[in-house]
């Protein structure tokens, strides 16, 4: 029991959650520089399919939304083309999916996140069921939640919900992606966000995170430190295809 309890409070870093694992699929980090200065998030997205990886991130304003890299080549781009981060006043939000801005609008009525992934549900990709992975930071209170919705049954029938909420700590950062490796179907996301170690330089953590990615199936990654007391940011962007 002891032991157990020692691992639950281990911190990992990024590359010890994610190297020599071929598909983690799409990836959120939420965290705190060791200084206690700023805010961290991390968005990445990986693929299979030939629709799965015609994709780029590209910053909008203070915001960032997913496009095809060859538009000629979209098959659906229902579940590939959304904001996968949108600023709010006094936070951020950051999902894997157009649930970004559900929470948002939700939010902008006094609402809550939970109530708006209340909502919402997995994919309709079966049989894989691609989780909905999503995070909300709160900067006034130092602040961030997580969630991931996820189907109960392999038939894909019903919603399970999971939230998450956390404070702020410096150094520390919590990781949620949507599957446990590559498979057939492929396996969802288990347990609890892992906890992980946030280093002070986004250049680092960016750097950390492309590496340990796996290269084959690897497309984007976005990488944002805000500074709580101002608001700024600073932010780092990776494109594969681009």
């Amino acid at each position: 029991m002891k032991q157990n309890m020692l691992e639950t409070y281990q911190i990992q870093t990024a590359g010890d959650l994610i190297k020599d694992n071929p598909y983690v699929g799409r990836g959120i980090i939420c965290g705190m520089t060791g200084d206690g200065n700023k805010a961290v998030s991390a968005y990445f997205i990986m693929g299979r399919s030939s629709n799965s990886r015609n994709r780029i991130f590209v910053e909008d304003g203070g915001d960032l939304m997913i496009r095809p890299f060859d538009e000629s080549k979209v098959e659906d781009p229902s579940l590939i083309i959304y904001y996968p981060l949108r600023m709010t006043d006094g936070g951020m939000i950051v999902t894997n999916g157009d649930q970004t801005d559900t929470i948002r609008d939700f939010m902008a009525e006094g609402k809550t996140s939970v109530e708006a992934l209340r909502t919402r549900e997995f994919e309709p990709d079966g049989p894989n069921f691609t989780p909905r992975i999503s995070s909300v930071f709160d900067f006034r209170n130092k602040s961030y939640s997580m969630s991931i919705l996820k189907s109960e049954d392999p038939e894909g029938t019903s919603c399970a919900r999971y939230f998450f909420e956390y404070s702020m700590m410096p150094g520390l950062g919590h990781f949620i992606h949507t599957y446990e490796t590559d498979g057939s179907p492929i396996p969802t996301f288990i347990g609890e966000p892992d906890r992980l170690a946030i280093p002070d330089d986004i250049g680092d953590f960016t750097d950390a995170i492309w590496n340990d990615l796996d290269e084959a199936n690897k497309i984007s990654l976005y990488v944002r430190y805000v500074d709580l007391t101002t608001g700024g940011y600073e932010s780092r962007l990776i494109n594969k295809y681009e």
